[in-house]
């Protein structure tokens, strides 16, 4: 039998690489972008068109590279970032593993203009596919210019996997933020199909932030800060009254890189315990510098995932920097233990009832615990009216006997349709096969996402004017968003005009929602469309909206209802095509079945 095992050739080796490493635009711009930050760039400039599939240019001011370096790049496991294993527990680098320009030359065609520092003249690589068949002399400008054309012309496959060039832009513009926000002395721009979108100078933490998700965020941060032995921990957290149910901002950062850590943002959470409502989340940004060694970022090709070797302790020095800054803002009360000239405040003592004699408590002489009535401010007498007791028992034992027996129609115990209001939320109603249990807020925002979706669809949506416009700012990822479903809102009934650099006022919104904020209406409206990412068909759009704008109308949990209001929405919801469920999934409604019940006391 002869041999069957044998080694790839580059090219496909460098192409199954690429599948880990390269997964859509987005991660070459983040490779390229954080390569210019390990060469020292302070000036970095991202071009895109056709949301990355045609061009990315990634050109920066960095040392630069030799000839030989420039084409050593683009080998598999070359690297200038370390030398030995050792020195991956010391990395003080974004990049480190030497795959990544190997990977997109794989799958893309690639131009390379590099000139070191110094030099007269520079180098020019054409890559396609993993070959190289031109390499020049360039008279180029120091530094570095990548141009990745023809994103994965050799793997039609995940070409027709990508996304549509607004999400696919979407996840370049995720990751142009992440880099910027922790390197805010590097100054960035992005620009989309010859449109600005990004000019981020040179600047602090705070103000790079600002300048990425607008002067708004700024009264809304509080600073956090701690120096250990084990870590410095920086940044800035959100106060609690600006939590909100989507669109939230949360990133960790350790050693200057991006993380995921499910665990630590547990820890932050935590500290919000019993600040926010339920279903909220706040906004924060938190640094974390550790030693190198006591990390692992040689997890996955992303390096999102990082292991560290003392996450007890790093947990609780989060949650106390978090608690500590929220306690500093007056978020968190604290206690006061000094008793000097404090006001003296009765304390009961079990003693002191005893040799008090009897307490002068008022008495109700004509409580009736049978009665439906709200007891008067009459003194309460200490011993029962057993006459009126008895008397209460037996109207009981009717009442309860009568209603045992089948009812004709015209009898007063006879009762078509009863609705009973449980808990402030569900409503709870008789059918003819059973009891339903329902939720009230659900029913209401299934009622109300078909109203708005028929004025959607029809264009007949009733607009409201605000007394004021209000003056909005978005971010890039909003603004891009909008441009997307700008009809769809129209329609709804927001009327919208630019006002530049990314603001926006708002002189109408959709009626019935008269006593919502519209700066807050549009946020949350927008991040729904965000979630979803349903910006291509128009339908998907019209229901996006309409669902937000539902569930920004309904009647919350606890309000009270009249049985006129809940026979309303009763009849409404079981009008719908679909009453069991939201448009999003959720259960509306539970029916408990007669058999179900019978059963239950057999």
């Amino acid at each position: 039998m002869s041999d069957v095992i044998h080694l790839l050739p580059d090219s496909i080796a460098n192409q199954i690489a690429a599948g880990e490493v390269i997964q859509r635009p987005a991660s070459v711009v983040k490779e390229l972008v954080e390569n210019a930050i390990d060469a020292g760039a302070t000036s970095i400039k991202v071009y895109i068109k056709e949301a990355g599939k045609a061009l990315i240019q990634v050109v920066d001011n960095g040392k630069g590279m030799s000839s030989t370096d420039a084409r050593m790049a683009f080998e598999r496991h070359a690297t200038s970032k370390i030398s030995t294993a050792a020195d991956l527990f010391a990395l003080q680098t974004m990049g480190f593993r030497g795959e990544a320009l190997a990977s997109i030359a794989a799958v893309a065609q690639v131009e390379l203009r590099t000139r070191l520092h110094g030099s007269e003249l520079g180098t020019r690589l054409l890559i396609a596919g993993s070959t190289v068949p031109e390499s020049t002399m360039d008279a180029c400008d120091e530094g570095s210019n990548f141009s990745v054309k023809n994103l994965f012309f050799n793997v039609p496959a995940r070409r027709r996997f990508l996304k549509s060039n607004d999400v696919e832009f979407r996840h370049i513009l995720n990751e142009f933020e992440r880099i910027a926000l922790v390197n805010p002395q590097v100054n960035l721009s992005l620009y989309r199909d010859d449109a600005e979108v990004f000019v981020l100078q040179d600047a602090g933490m705070l103000q790079r932030i600002v300048d990425i998700y607008g002067k708004g965020l700024n009264r809304k941060l509080l600073p956090v800060g701690i120096e250990t032995t084990l870590a410095t921990v920086s940044g800035f957290v959100a106060r609690p009254d600006t939590s909100k149910k989507r669109g939230w901002l949360q990133y960790f950062f350790v050693n200057g890189r991006y993380m995921k850590h499910s665990w630590f943002h547990k820890a932050v959470i935590t500290a919000y315990e019993q600040l926010i409502p339920a279903g909220e989340m706040p906004d924060y940004f938190i640094y974390i510098s550790v030693d190198p060694a006591t990390i692992d970022v040689n997890i996955h090709p992303t390096k999102t995932e990082i292991k560290f070797e003392n996450e007890q302790a790093i947990w609780q020095i989060l949650l106390a920097v978090v608690r500590e800054s929220l306690a500093r803002s007056s978020s968190i009360p604290s206690i006061d233990f000094d008793t000097e000239d404090a006001i003296d405040i009765p304390v009961y003592i079990a003693e002191n009832v005893k040799n008090a004699g009897t307490p002068s408590v008022p008495v109700n002489k004509n409580y009736n615990p049978f009665s439906s009535s709200a007891p008067s401010s009459a003194p309460l007498q200490s011993e029962l009216d057993w006459q009126a007791l008895h008397e209460n028992f037996e109207k009981t034992k009717q009442l309860v006997m009568q209603a045992d027996e089948p009812a004709p129609n015209d009898s007063p115990l006879y009762i078509p349709h009863t609705c009973i209001q449980y808990r402030g939320r569900f409503i709870m109603t008789t059918l003819k096969s059973g009891v339903a249990l329902i939720d009230q807020h659900r029913a209401h925002t299934s009622i109300l996402f078909e109203q708005y979706l028929t004025c959607i669809r029809q264009r007949k949506g009733a607009a409201q004017k605000v007394l004021f416009p209000e003056i909005i700012e978005l971010t890039a990822a909003e603004e891009d968003v909008l441009s997307a479903v700008a009809d769809a809102l129209q329609y709804a009934g927001f009327e919208l005009s630019p006002m530049g650099n990314q603001a926006w006022s708002i002189s109408a919104i959709p009626a019935g929602l008269e006593k919502q904020n519209p700066a807050a209406l549009l946020k949350n409206t927008l991040a729904q469309a965000l979630e979803t990412g349903s910006k291509q068909a128009t339908d998907d759009i019209a229901r996006t909206i309409a669902l937000s704008l539902a569930r920004a109308a309904a009647i919350p949990c606890g309000k009270v209802l009249s049985e006129a209001e809940m026979d309303a929405m009763v009849a409404a919801l079981f009008s719908l095509s679909s009453p069991t469920y939201t448009p999003n999934g959720k259960l509306v409604l539970f029916i408990v079945s007669n058999n179900e019940i019978e059963k239950m006391f057999q």
